[in-house]
């Protein structure tokens, strides 16, 4: 195994800034090895698929975010290789699962030197966001096992619950060091962002993520761009020098930092605007959903390119927050069951058949969006037929690969082994080994929750 050193990581960075490095070394723990890398004085970086800062305050030490479950005890030794003292706060920047599960081996430490727990600090709505988990954890569970190629996920319903939350704005002062927690609403309603003055360091949480904003997610809640941009020109005006963020590389340099701010802002405006304008002229939604696009300088950059979430479904959600759901076709307002409608399409096309073998045609002529749309009507009319359940393996592995966000990569390729199980008589666990290792991979393959356990 190579053996890393600092320089060697912040030479990547200074690559993955550039274009000319992927990220996901990073976000496969490939620098894992360094334990806690250096950021500055007192600030070390845990690096992986999320990342965990850790500071050292003089007076004992504080973390923002704690990472997923499997890298807990990983976080814990390389925190006590870098300091012994006492991790005494723990931030949360949000709930998500890949943030919030690795405060447990620092409270069993505690407890087994009979000293206080970190004090976990949150937005008061991350209590509200892990009660609604637990009373949707068969939907969540469902959803991300889809999301994110995961047959085996399962979906946690116990959580370390925050001990003191705030609902604008905290200020934390621990030892020589000043912890400026900011409330946001971006991906999540619950989000934070740090700002440590005395070492011009801003922790952004999940509103910089090295991809497009995650403003769309399809099978999630809603999103708030317009918000999140917001947040994005407040942090900019910060004056930080060093941007960690919770997924991907650090941002080092002044300018740099309010580039990526500033950019990623504009980025989600231009969405807003050019939404709100169509909206506001009456166009269906049909209409803004394929008028609505980044601006070309924008899209390009190595840190908003569509490899997580995409522009098109960013739209959607800000249809359902300015517009409601009503797409604004009367035939979707109350409409037939989708089976009842394939059936009558199959029937006037001439057969189920028909359409899964029209299907095929337009694959093959590029026409991967119209494709889908009559497999789906065949598979729906003709469920239990082998073949028609093929063609619409075929037309979602196609599209999969297209694909450049991992939300739609997900959507598809879960399509795609559900017809290839049930086209070839093996089970979806089969299938999904039989998909190359790229493909099986993604941003949240690590989101499988633990078996209940102290936290």
């Amino acid at each position: 195994m190579t053996q890393h050193n600092t320089t060697d990581y912040l030479g990547y960075v200074d690559r993955v800034w550039q274009g000319r490095a992927p990220l996901l070394d990073h976000l496969s723990g490939r620098w894992r090895d360094l334990g806690l890398i250096p950021m500055g004085q007192r600030t070390g970086l845990f690096t992986g698929f999320a990342n965990v800062a850790v500071f050292d305050t003089g007076d004992g030490l504080v973390m923002v975010d704690s990472g997923e479950w499997r890298s807990a005890d990983e976080l814990h030794a390389a925190v006590r290789n870098w300091s012994s003292a006492a991790v005494t706060s723990v931030v949360f920047t949000h709930g998500h699962l890949d943030h919030v599960f690795g405060v447990h081996p620092f409270d069993a430490e505690a407890d087994e030197r009979g000293t206080p727990r970190p004090e976990v600090f949150a937005h008061e709505a991350v209590v509200d966001r892990f009660e609604r988990y637990a009373r949707t954890a068969g939907y969540n569970g469902a959803i991300n096992r889809r999301q994110f190629r995961q047959p085996r996920l399962t979906w946690p319903t116990d959580y370390r619950a925050p001990d003191t939350t705030y609902r604008e704005g905290l200020t934390l002062r621990r030892g020589d060091l000043t912890f400026e927690l900011v409330h946001a609403r971006g991906e999540t309603d619950d989000a934070t962002y740090v700002w440590i003055p005395e070492l011009r360091t801003l922790c952004t949480g999940d509103l910089f993520i090295w991809s497009s904003p995650n403003a769309g997610n399809p099978q999630k809640v809603q999103r708030y761009a317009e918000d999140w941009a917001r947040a994005l020109r407040q942090m900019a005006l910060l004056g930080a020098e060093t941007l960690l963020p919770g997924h991907g590389v650090p941002i080092l340099g002044a300018d740099r930092v309010r580039e990526a701010l500033d950019n990623t802002a504009a980025y989600l405006e231009s969405l807003v605007t050019q939404t709100l304008e169509l909206m506001n002229t009456g166009a269906a939604l049909d209409q803004v959903l394929h008028a609505v696009a980044p601006p070309p300088e924008l899209r390009d950059l190595p840190y908003l390119k569509p490899s997580y979430d995409e522009p098109e479904f960013v739209v959607r959600n800000l249809w359902r927050l300015y517009g409601g759901w009503y797409d604004q076709n009367p035939a979707h307002l109350k409409p037939a069951p989708e089976s009842e409608v394939a059936a009558e399409v199959a029937a006037l096309a001439g057969g189920a058949e028909t359409l899964a073998a029209r299907a095929r045609e337009l694959l093959a002529e590029g026409s991967d969006r119209l494709a889908g749309h009559l497999v789906e009507w065949a598979v729906r009319a003709a469920p239990e037929d082998t073949a028609i359940s093929a063609a619409r393996a075929e037309v979602y592995e196609q599209r999969a690969r297209k694909a450049t966000s991992a939300m739609a990569k997900g959507v598809f390729a879960w399509a795609a082994s559900e017809s290839r199980a049930h086209a070839s008589g093996r089970g979806l666990l089969e299938v999904r080994a039989d998909w190359p290792q790229d493909e099986r991979d993604s941003m949240g393959a690590r989101i499988t929750a633990p078996a209940r356990r102290d936290r």
